[in-house]
């Protein structure tokens, strides 16, 4: 599956909204809270962007405050906006993150409504899909309709035009009305995906199986090409399923950093790796082991980067500061 050469290297689909991020409490001990940009999608889109690769971005935002700035955020890291839309009426999502003294993250939407889930697929521009080398995105634009007709549909579309299609299943509880109908959407993309990226606390949502191993095996053995499942500090495991042949399998270590916060550590981690995977002639096709794992080595690393900052898109790091911690 060859990646030719065209204007925009990688589309991403999906939510974009404001990260309300804790950041310490005040001298009357009130919480702060950074307005970040934020979203999966976008942050991969971002995340690419700064490391070279010609990225475009689809997704609904607000004719707010917030709107604004997030488009702004986006075309400062050179990201297309083409396919970003402005709802008249439907405010920008918001989410408020907290963290707590390990780093780790929990969080809360304003959501519904909130602009994100008003994508429609009439709305996106019909070039960005046909001529999208690699389309990606989420599972959280798959909550609600319009949005999640719009994100299948368009990725559908642009397996049918030859792209490699991405999708990490982002797991958020709050935004499902039960977990039953989380695993049933979040499942409903597998059969046309290329490149399927999960963290090993979402194995058994996508697969029904914890290890990372047996999940990555059973999700190949759907027609997956390449698996990725992130195990945080320890790096990635990964099984590579090539057309003919065994399946490359192996885990590549992480980098151990002092974490300020992990937001966006894994959309930093696949944006690395798909703009290694943009760059690459042959595609998904006649991977070697040493330039897979050279590969995930560059996302591991980038992710590090922006684990050491808080934040998502404001701590994602540029290609030279990647190469000079490599």
């Amino acid at each position: 599956m060859a990646i030719t050469a065209r204007n925009i290297d990688i589309v991403t689909v999906g939510e974009v909204l404001i990260d309300l991020t804790q950041t310490g409490v005040d001298e009357r001990g009130v919480r702060t809270l950074a307005a970040n940009p934020g979203g999966a999608p976008a942050n991969v889109a971002v995340a690419a962007s700064r490391l070279g690769t010609k990225t475009a971005f689809v997704g609904c935002i607000g004719t707010d405050a917030f709107g604004d700035s997030l488009r702004e955020t986006l075309e400062k890291d050179g990201v297309d906006t083409t396919g970003l839309i402005a709802h008249e009426t439907i405010p920008t999502t918001l989410a408020v993150v907290t963290v707590n003294p390990d780093g780790e993250r929990s969080f809360t939407f304003y959501r519904r409504p909130g602009a994100d889930i008003c994508l429609e697929r009439s709305a996106i521009p019909e070039s960005l899909i046909a001529d999208a080398p690699i389309l990606h995105f989420g599972s959280v634009s798959l909550t609600d309709d319009p949005a999640r007709t719009a994100t299948l549909e368009a990725a559908k579309d642009a397996k049918a035009a030859g792209a490699i299609i991405t999708y990490d299943p982002n797991y958020r509880p709050a935004l499902w009305p039960s977990e039953e109908e989380a695993i049933q959407w979040m499942r409903a993309p597998l059969d046309m995906v290329d490149v399927l990226k999960i963290s090993d606390e979402e194995t058994a949502l996508l697969s029904g199986y914890e290890a990372p191993d047996a999940a990555a095996e059973a999700l190949t053995d759907q027609g997956i090409r390449l698996v990725l499942v992130t195990l945080g500090p320890d790096g990635v495991y990964y099984r590579y399923q090539p057309e003919d042949g065994e399946a490359l399998t192996g885990t590549v270590p992480g980098f151990q950093v002092t974490v300020a916060d992990t937001n966006g550590a894994g959309d930093t981690f696949f944006g690395a790796f798909l703009s290694k995977l943009s760059q690459r002639e042959n595609g998904l096709d006649d991977f070697e082991a040493d330039e897979l794992e050279a590969d995930l080595t560059f996302a591991n690393r980038a992710a590090s980067l922006t684990t050491s900052k808080p934040g998502a898109i404001p701590a994602m790091p540029t290609l030279e500061e990647v190469e000079a911690a490599l």
